[in-house]
């Protein structure tokens, strides 16, 4: 092993993904010596885009897929250029030969679906005030993400005494059976609080609550938005703008030790390598941090099904009142009603992949066909991202090739029985005649990715404040080593896609100060 010749940086950031670019590009604008470590031969982690079948020409988001954590703040920051659309259609469920339309663009068309569904007004009714108050929370808590930890008490005076008992104190379960009457409207709320997340949604751990508050709360307005180009987008992005402000990034330098006096050895293909920073921020799992320090790495268990598809075409629908174009062009529910995501839980906690999995998809290329070649665009192909519930990592162990099998089956099947054709039959082949179908489980994404347990959060997501008296003022990423931060997902206020604990990473190394030099900065 040798020291390179220039060894020593103010910070060196383990981990390329978009929360290590977020710290870089903060911390290089602020005038530090800034390198980053990169495992894999490109940047952006799980927010990468990507051609996944061979010769069809379309860029997928191939792990992550939306954006809504992203605060509009570090984009205003670091001067990324990004374009974030909104998408018209918030979800459509299929219900036999009708369904549930959630039309933003259209208050009286999903005023009438729901009647139409639930034969009356009051579901309806409850889902305008549900979600008013779900608007309220997100206004106030997302601009806290950005700033020092508070505790329980003061963000309980933020949001309120109703929201905090509803949001903060009571399982979300609870709370949406008393609210909403219909199982179908039960089921759309609470997916939101099971996305990637095995959870019970009345189990008073609240597991489920801290989920749904994440997937709610999206820089202050909680909308999903789409990345034009992709996820890739986004990481390409954040690398730009840390590059340009003169951060080094290294890919294909794999991480091998820490050491907590901020000692990083590393290997690429020259061989081993030490360098020194006064500071090292790990943009990855804690899990990974701790084999790093030699430590027990805390438990982890991921739960999705991620499937990749190319279209030929939409599929067609049961319900003659709704296009493909709008049920697509927004979240697609597939048996996601609130019996069918408890008894699919049940299933798979005793070891058995759910004989109905409920999922929901959704279409990129309907709100962004830039991700499409010329050709299968006039030709009418389209993306369809599938994202499965209730498919925890202890499913795939003893037997992952066989278990991704039988869990992509059921799906596509579960995915069929809502349709009113076989979604096989609108796949796209590829040259060699095979279909464009690519399933992930989260034994997947712990091989290819390094994600313990196959975990999108990293760990089970915490509350977005102060839970132990040490934390409070802090920035949420601090480990038990002074010179070591968190700056991954798995940090206080981690979860997906945001860039926020970089961003706090990157202020407790500038001691909360930096900003105003930052946005003055080229």
């Amino acid at each position: 092993m040798r020291s390179d010749r220039y060894s020593r940086y103010d910070v060196i950031i383990a981990g390329g993904g978009h929360n290590g670019l977020t710290a870089a590009a903060y911390l290089a604008r602020a005038g530090r010596r800034v390198l980053v470590l990169e495992r894999l031969d490109h940047v952006g982690g799980l927010a990468v885009s990507a051609q996944v079948f061979p010769g069809v020409d379309a860029r997928l988001s191939r792990y992550s897929y939306l954006v809504s954590l992203l605060p509009s703040k570090i984009v205003r920051d670091l001067g990324l250029r990004l374009e974030l659309r909104r998408r018209r259609y918030a979800s459509y469920t299929p219900l036999g030969d009708t369904g549930l339309l959630v039309d933003g663009g259209d208050e009286a068309r999903t005023a009438a679906s729901f009647a139409a569904v639930t034969g009356g007004d009051a579901d309806h009714a409850a889902w305008r005030e549900f979600y008013g108050r779900t608007a309220h929370v997100a206004e106030r808590v997302a601009p806290t993400l950005l700033e020092p930890l508070t505790d329980r008490a003061a963000m309980r005076v933020l949001v309120g005494a109703e929201a905090w008992r509803d949001l903060f104190e009571r399982p979300v379960g609870e709370v949406v059976e008393e609210r909403f009457a219909h199982d179908a409207v039960r089921g759309v709320v609470l997916t939101d609080s099971l996305i990637g997340t095995f959870a019970d949604p009345r189990d008073p751990g609240l597991l489920a609550n801290r989920c749904f508050l994440y997937h709610v709360i999206g820089d202050g307005t909680g909308d999903w938005n789409v990345p034009v180009g992709g996820m890739g987008a986004v990481s390409g992005a954040l690398a730009d703008a840390a590059r340009s402000a003169g951060a080094e990034i290294r890919t294909g330098a794999e991480v091998l030790a820490v050491d907590p006096d901020g000692e990083v050895t590393f290997a690429d293909e020259t061989g081993e390598h030490a360098v020194t920073g006064e500071r090292v921020l790990a943009a990855v799992p804690p899990g990974v941090l701790a084999r790093w320090l030699g430590e027990e790495p805390p438990p982890a268990e991921g739960a999705q099904l991620k499937v990749n598809m190319v279209l030929s075409r939409l599929p067609r629908l049961r319900d003659p009142a709704v296009t493909a174009a709008e049920a697509f062009g927004g979240t697609f529910h597939i048996n996601e009603t609130a019996g069918r995501l408890a008894e699919a839980h049940a299933q798979a906690s005793a070891g058995r992949v759910p004989a109905l999995p409920p999922a929901e998809v959704y279409c990129h290329s309907l709100t962004d066909p830039s991700i499409l070649g010329p050709e299968l665009r006039a030709a009418g192909a389209h993306t369809l991202t599938l994202f499965g519930l209730h498919m925890p990592a202890r499913l795939f162990r003893a037997d992952p090739e066989g278990s991704r099998r039988a869990a992509l089956a059921a799906t596509l099947a579960s995915l069929g029985s809502v349709l009113a054709e076989p979604i096989e039959d609108c796949l796209l082949r590829r040259p060699d005649g095979t279909p464009c179908l690519e399933a992930k489980t989260p034994v997947d994404l712990e091989r290819e990715a390094g994600l313990p347990g196959g975990h999108i959060f990293h760990r089970d997501l915490s509350w977005p404040f102060a839970e132990e008296p040490g934390e409070l003022g802090g920035w949420g990423v601090e480990t038990a080593h002074d010179r070591i931060l968190l700056c991954g997902a798995g940090a206080r206020r981690g979860g997906g896609v945001s860039g926020i604990p970089g961003h706090n990473a990157a202020m407790a190394v500038l001691g909360g100060g930096g900003v105003t030099s930052l946005t003055s900065t080229g």
